[in-house]
């Protein structure tokens, strides 16, 4: 199982990953693959030369050398790049990154003011971009460096988020759990008849005032009506 999947909470889903683009990879294992390069150059000027004896011998440990520690330069960056991942989930966006000493860092979806997208013409052409998330905090994800489609992780998080503000707000009734399933030989447990008036859990001033700002968000974009607003206002200040 991934690492990031075994740090998420209850209820919590992954809804899209993505690496950094392969010019990062390319970029960070250059020396892996410069030592590769001039081993080869050796050998071609050495076959060339047609030397022998101890200088030919010379030759053939700095070859040996430069193919082994730049092999090994290119496979940990490789792990780097593999394992530096960008997640959205229903609640977050998590940055984790390390092969061996894991870092995983994630900012609210609920703390999300915005995310600028900066592209080039290479990003354009290659499909890359940065991408700065700026939140409500100080701390958390600040720029995702050249992330590869950074438009469809930009447009997938603030989807996530208008998700979840629609099931803060009410707008949209938070998903049930699962029923528990019985077990063999019993007959299933009895579920309770729902109540003609559902009961209200009771609202403390800050948590109303975080639901009626969100609720005005969704009504000055256009996702409810202002009669819709004002009815949930008032179910609201009912619990107080």
């Amino acid at each position: 199982m991934p690492y990031i999947d075994g740090k998420l909470a209850s209820g919590e889903r992954v809804l899209r990953r993505e690496h950094q683009h392969w010019f990062v990879l390319v970029a960070d294992a250059r020396y892996g693959i410069l030592a590769i390069a001039a081993a080869i150059l050796l050998l071609i000027l050495r076959a060339a030369a047609r030397t022998s004896g101890d200088f030919d011998r010379v030759i053939g440990f700095v070859v040996l050398a430069l193919v082994l520690g730049g092999l090994v330069y290119l496979a940990w960056q490789i792990l780097r790049w593999v394992n530096e991942e960008f997640v959205v989930t229903t609640r977050r966006v998590l940055q984790m990154e390390g092969v061996l000493n894991k870092q995983l860092v994630d900012s609210s979806l609920e703390k999300i003011n915005d995310a600028v997208l900066t592209q080039s013409i290479f990003g354009r052409i290659f499909g890359f971009g940065d991408l700065d998330i700026l939140t409500a905090s100080e701390s958390g994800i600040s720029r995702l460096r050249m992330l590869k489609d950074a438009d469809g992780f930009k447009r997938a998080m603030l989807d996530a988020k208008h998700e979840l503000e629609l099931e803060l707000s009410g707008a949209r009734p938070l998903p049930s759990p699962p029923l528990r399933a019985s077990a063999p030989g019993q007959a299933p447990a009895p579920t309770s008849a729902p109540s003609a008036e559902p009961r209200h859990s009771e609202m403390t001033p800050d948590e109303l005032t975080r639901t009626l700002a969100s609720l005005a968000d969704l009504r000055d974009r256009g996702a409810i009506s202002p009669e819709e607003y004002e009815a949930k206002k008032a179910d609201l200040l009912r619990r107080l």
